[in-house]
């Protein structure tokens, strides 16, 4: 793995460096400055750890808001990057975005709409022009329309397998090992008294794959119903009330890829509480929240995040909140993708 660069960029450096540190790496380094304006400088490091010239670079990079910077500062420092690796000569350029924003808007939903995710992946494309790039990610919002627009390879990760393991614990099908990193109280064998309720219709299809999982873990068969909360937004917000199934007496796992104000799963919350469900737990791959966000999921019994963005101390949930590890599958992602390899293994349940 002589020709592998992987780089971190601002926000996931340390999501990178385990990344790297799971295939015997380590983070190529880069020099990185803003000037007094605001303008972005970034490349690769001068000297032979920095060198990429027909290399295989990775660039790790969650596209999420923080602190230091916006996400759109940060889609746009990753498009100087690109650019600056291709004049350096790289041979390709792998995008490892673990979340991907600009996926929520998928197409047009009134009149002179922009389609953000078509946009997304067209400057990608422009910025790295005749070099080879393609693209690592998970759960995004809309898997059809985000492969349709994009015009470079994509290999899509699922959290799916990742959650049901979390939830079920006991020992690993594919392995063979127990998994030791799971809730205090694990879903025992053969409990058929659980509903994975998506947010919305369109998450169906995905709460169907978390389902099959479950299944598969809890010894069931077509015991685990799949539903969906039918909502609309307005200006108002998000409002609706009905489930698309019967919820009186379940254990219900909502199932989400994102969760940014809360307020559909509060919803969702209050609409199962009311049908007379019980929310077992709530699964999200990528959590986004604000302060107003944590106070509408504040009667969660259980909230399970993957580490996709980093994820706040959670010491004030006491117990109540559980990050899943996604680095490894990144990790075998990018060695799968090096040697031309398959990623259908990480996909199986």
């Amino acid at each position: 793995m002589k020709d592998l660069r992987i780089f971190g960029m601002e926000g996931s450096k340390c999501y990178a460096s385990k990344v790297a540190r799971l295939l015997g790496l380590r983070l190529t380094p880069t020099v990185e400055k803003t000037f007094a304006d605001g303008e972005p400088y970034i490349k690769s490091d001068v000297g032979p750890a920095g060198n990429v010239r027909d290399c295989d670079c990775y660039i790790v990079c969650s596209l999420f808001s923080d602190s230091k910077e916006s996400v759109n500062d940060k889609f746009v420092k990753l498009l100087f990057f690109i650019g600056s690796l291709r004049d350096a000569s790289a041979r390709r350029v792998t995008v490892v975005s673990p979340y991907l924003a600009y996926q929520r808007q998928d197409r047009k939903t009134e009149s002179r709409a922009g389609i953000h995710t078509k946009y997304c992946s067209d400057l990608i494309e422009a910025v790295a022009k005749h070099m080879k790039v393609r693209m690592i990610t998970m759960d995004v919002h809309n898997l059809s329309a985000f492969q349709n627009s994009a015009p470079f390879s994509v290999d899509h990760l699922e959290a799916t397998n990742l959650f049901a393991d979390f939830l079920c614990g006991g020992t690993d099908r594919k392995h063979g090992h127990v998994i030791e990193d799971h809730i205090p109280d694990p879903l025992a064998v053969g409990d058929g008294n659980l509903v994975v309720l998506s947010p919305d219709a369109g998450g169906l299809n995905r709460a169907k794959v978390f389902r099959a999982a479950l299944e598969k873990r809890l010894d069931l068969r077509n015991q685990i119903e799949a539903m969906a909360l039918d909502k609309e937004r307005n200006e108002n917000g998000v409002q609706g009330g009905h489930i698309s199934g019967n919820v009186d007496g379940k254990k219900i796992i909502i199932f989400d890829d994102v969760i940014a104000s809360g307020g559909t799963i509060q919803l969702c919350t209050q609409t199962v509480e009311k049908l007379g469900g019980e929310v077992y737990a709530v699964c999200v791959t990528h959590f986004l929240p604000t302060e107003a966000t944590m106070e509408r999921l504040a009667s969660l019994k259980r909230i399970i995040v993957a580490d996709t963005v980093p994820v706040a101390d959670i010491s004030a949930w006491e117990g109540r909140m559980f990050v899943v590890k996604t680095t490894e599958m990144f990790a075998e992602a990018v060695r799968s993708t090096y040697y031309a390899g398959s990623i259908s293994d990480l996909l199986d349940a």
